[in-house]
């Protein structure tokens, strides 16, 4: 065999090769399922990032630490109003939604929901430090800060008004949607005695940076908080895998570490 044959044999070789190398990857990406993901964009220290900003925050990175657990899929986060997280799940803008989100009968009819949590939600009373609130029977005679129509708070303190008729508590429901750290103002400068609200929306930074004159209290109530993902046949798999994954980070202290460094705290000591 002459030395140019051989050449000529040894780049054929190359070429079939570097085809099948690159036929091989061009399959892998075609493989890799491209996941849309909604998460808070004004909730720091749980999550916080408006469209086209690399959302921050706990739940951002535990969605990463379940991404490195899940190659088969490539997580693409990007922060939106709650309104617009439930409404673009529910429509299949989204594949999956976070935010805090509580398990409900209505939700688990409408969306996909693994069985292991992403977190925990501490709900506190936040109220002036010589207030001497600590707990719900305080609130008795009390102006609250009104809550959501519907929403996670203004539930449980209705269930907790029903399981304690002897105190008699007011709660307004209202849409009207202020900012939490415009109405921790209104609890410091007096409009209010108190606010119920859980603990995971950034209110103690509020409370550091801007000096106020307010303490939480200890949980009053405490809630796991779930991944939403929208239904369909193709995301049970992606559900699942998710469900393990969470496991997996509870149980190699992944989850502890996260919560420590965006809460202060572990919250998994409350995950039930």
């Amino acid at each position: 065999m002459t030395s140019m044959s051989s050449i000529s044999r040894r780049g054929l070789g190359l070429a079939v090769a570097g085809v099948a190398i690159a036929f091989a990857t061009a399959s892998f990406a075609e493989d890799v399922r491209t996941i849309k993901i909604a998460t808070a964009a004004e909730s720091k220290p749980l999550s916080w990032g408006a469209i086209g900003v690399e959302p921050q925050g706990y739940e951002p990175d535990v969605l990463k630490a379940i991404n490195a657990k899940l190659p088969q899929y490539k997580f693409v986060m990007e922060g939106a109003a709650d309104i617009a997280q439930e409404t673009g799940l529910a429509t299949g803008k989204y594949d999956i939604a976070t935010g805090g989100y509580y398990r409900a009968p209505a939700r688990e009819k409408q969306f996909l929901i693994p069985e292991a949590p992403i977190g925990a939600s501490l709900i506190k009373i936040y109220s002036r430090k010589d207030s001497g609130i600590k707990e719900m029977k305080d609130l008795v005679g009390k102006k609250i800060v009104p809550v959501t129509a519907g929403g996670g708070i203004y539930k449980f303190a209705t269930a907790w008004q029903e399981k304690n008729p002897d105190y008699k508590i007011e709660i307004t429901a209202s849409s009207a949607g202020i900012p939490y750290p415009d109405r921790l103002k209104e609890v410091e400068n007096g409009k209010y005695d108190a606010l119920v609200l859980p603990s995971n929306l950034g209110e103690q930074t509020v409370i550091d940076q801007q000096k106020l004159n307010v303490q939480a209290s200890e949980p009053v109530a405490i809630n796991n908080t779930f991944v939403l993902i929208h239904r369909s046949e193709e995301n049970k798999a992606l559900a699942d895998g998710i469900d393990k994954a969470l496991k997996e980070l509870k149980a190699d202290g992944t989850l502890a570490k996260l919560s420590q460094k965006w809460f202060g705290e572990d919250i998994t000591t409350y995950m039930k």
